[in-house]
Parts: structure tokens; sequence; C-alpha cells
């Protein structure tokens, strides 16, 4: 008998389990009709009061540097264990570097958290695909990497071919070994803007917090973007605070727990 926790922030769902990092054991649980099903798994072990270290491994068992939901679905699962209050703030380190997350308001399983994302790198980059076609976008690094592109189609086609179409040629460009996050981006207003994602090691997904970040980042640098800038994923809204190349940007936005139980392991 395994615990665990499952929670979602916009819909993008991690199971929480304490112990090492198993990737093995994280692709089971992912598995939607034979596991608990979930986006990935956050492996927590604690450091600490409102302190712990935790390790992301995706749906297919890979490794990622951080998840900027996957981070504040666990800083609410550690705050509704330790009843924090608005105004807490629970740090949890990543294969990204440290991670300072305040509680702005909580209600039962529900929070919204604010949460320190690192310093952005930015740069105008370009990809060819094997059709020979010439894709510009901006590479953002959130401690995990990202190739963004702005859009103009409602339905977020470039290139006469679907998002999730393009992303996935994108993710797995030889250009990228390790593969690549692919954020498309439609700007509504210099405050506002919307996005999809093709997230590596999991394919199509409501929300992502570090895409969230890379799309306010590329449209602020480039786009005359503007702080605080919403950014609206199908699974819901977050809002980014950042002054511009060089500062750390802010992520706020929802975490909520589901559930919590045990899996029968073979």
């Amino acid at each position: 008998m395994m615990r665990f926790a499952k929670a979602h922030a916009c819909g993008n769902d991690f199971l929480i389990v304490e112990g090492a990092c198993d990737p093995e054991l994280a692709k089971k649980l992912c598995e939607r009709h034979t596991g608990i099903g979930a986006d990935g798994v956050e492996f927590f072990e604690s450091t600490g009061a409102r302190m712990g270290r935790i390790r992301l491994a995706n749906a297919d068992g890979s490794i990622a540097e951080i998840s900027g939901n996957g981070t504040r679905c666990v800083a609410a699962w550690m705050a509704h264990r330790q009843t924090s209050a608005p105004g807490d703030v629970i740090t949890l380190e990543t294969d990204a570097g440290p991670r300072a997350c305040t509680i702005v308001s909580a209600s039962g399983g529900d929070f919204q958290i604010a949460a320190g994302m690192g310093v952005p790198q930015v740069a105008q980059a370009q990809v060819t695909l094997g059709d020979k076609t010439l894709v510009h976008g901006v590479e953002v690094s959130m401690g995990n990497p990202h190739f963004v592109l702005v859009v103009h189609d409602e339905n977020f086609r470039a290139h006469s071919r679907g998002w999730q179409e393009l992303g996935r040629e994108i993710c797995f460009h030889k250009q990228f070994p390790r593969q690549i996050n692919v954020i498309f981006v439609r700007m509504v207003r210099a405050d506002d803007v919307e996005i999809r994602i093709f997230e590596r090691g999991v394919g199509p997904t409501t929300s992502s917090g570090t895409g969230t970040c890379a799309a306010a980042a590329a449209v602020i640098a480039y786009c005359g973007g503007k702080s605080p800038l919403t950014v609206h994923a199908p699974g819901g809204s977050q809002r980014v605070e950042w002054a511009g190349i060089g500062a750390e940007m802010t992520l706020t936005g929802p975490a909520a727990l589901i559930a919590e139980g045990e899996a029968l392991l073979d």
C-alpha cells in the first residue's frame, strides 16, 4: 500500500507521493485507465517546517526540472496539512532551484498561491521543420525549456498546421535532443493573452505554470505585453508579474486538493 494525494491547478493534475523519485512508478500511477491518472507525480521529501524537496516525473516517466503548477499543488497540500494561513510561505527545492510559494487565500482544499518562478532567460529563436518551413519563435528557460510561438489565429493554427500537430513536431525536433515544451500564445490585449500547450512528456494539456510564465516573458520582451499579465489556458487563468529582463517573475494562480488515498501496488 502506498499513500498518495492528488491535486490540480487549472486542470493540470498531479499525484503527490512521499519518497524518492521513481519514474517507473510514476508511469504506472499516471495511467488514466489502469492507474490513478495524472499528468505527473511530484515525489516529496520534507526538509523542515514548511520546506521540502520535490522531483517531478512526467506521465511517460521522463524527469522534468520543474512544473509551476505542480509546485503550487505541493504547496497547497503542505498548507492543508499544516493549516497554513494567508501570508505563510512554503519553500520547495526543485531541480530548477528553490521556489517560494506564498499562500494568498485558502478555503478548505482550494488555494490561491503566488510562487516566485525565478529569472526567465529569453532569446529569439527559429527552427526548420522537416518540409523546410522556417518557424520563428522565442526560447524561454524557466528552469525548464520552452519554445513560444505568437499566433493570430483563434484556433491557434500556424504554418498551415493545427497547434497539436505543430507542437508535436517542434517538441520532438532534433534541434531539441531533450525535447521542449511548445507554447502557442495569442494576444488579446497588451495585458491579456490566451495560450495552448504541448508539453514534453505529456502532450496537449489544459494548463502549465512554467508555460504560462514563458508565454508572458515572450510577449512582454518582444510583443509589447504589459505586466501584470493575465494568461488564459483551457483549464483556467493565471496572473504573471514581471518587471522585465533580469528580474524574477511571480506567478499567481489556483491549486486545489482532489483526494487522498492508498494505491495497491503489485
